[in-house]
């Protein structure tokens, strides 16, 4: 296990329901500012975290080349633990997109509410995907729903609003 002195992690943002604001005046949510930084400064981290705002987009909104421009910055970071905000609904599919790269951890996250709502799975998924990025071995993994998924092993089950193993 990596001695959490060394703890360095990059937040890649990338959008979906995590960063979403409610607008009164049109009745409708929108992408806002990464909701990340403010989860982590809010619970006190003592670990150094770099935020970077790559993509606000609904994730049904994101292509292959949004999946390449992440892929990118993600190859292209200094760190080697990425912790990755998305949303729920192709957060599978982007994570088989990350997929090969070496020699880093990666854990998507997200949430099924925005993180502004005062009920909500942001923070406990956050801090479900951080003891991800302390623990496991490089790879792509999702973290959802208390439970920490190897990429390509899981599925979004939207009846049950949850993520599930499809092994």
């Amino acid at each position: 296990m990596p001695d959490p002195s060394d703890l360095s992690i990059r937040a890649i943002a990338t959008g979906g329901t995590i960063d979403k604001v409610y607008f009164d005046a049109t009745s409708s949510y929108e992408i806002g500012d990464p909701q990340i930084g403010v989860l982590l400064h809010e619970a006190n981290v003592t670990f150094a975290y770099e935020v970077e705002s790559v993509l606000r987009k609904d994730s049904l909104e994101l292509d292959a080349a949004d999946r390449a421009l992440i892929r990118a910055r993600v190859e292209a970071a200094p760190e080697k633990r990425i912790l990755i905000t998305h949303g729920t609904d192709s957060m599978t599919e982007t994570a088989a997109a990350l997929e090969g790269i070496e020699g880093k951890t990666i854990v998507f996250t997200g949430s099924m509410l925005p993180a502004r709502f005062r009920q909500n799975d942001a923070l406990f998924n956050v801090g479900c995907a951080i003891g991800g990025l302390q623990v496991l071995p490089p790879g792509v993994y999702i973290a959802m729903n208390g439970q920490l998924f190897p990429a390509g092993t899981v599925r979004k089950n939207r009846e049950a609003k949850r993520f599930e193993s499809t092994e």
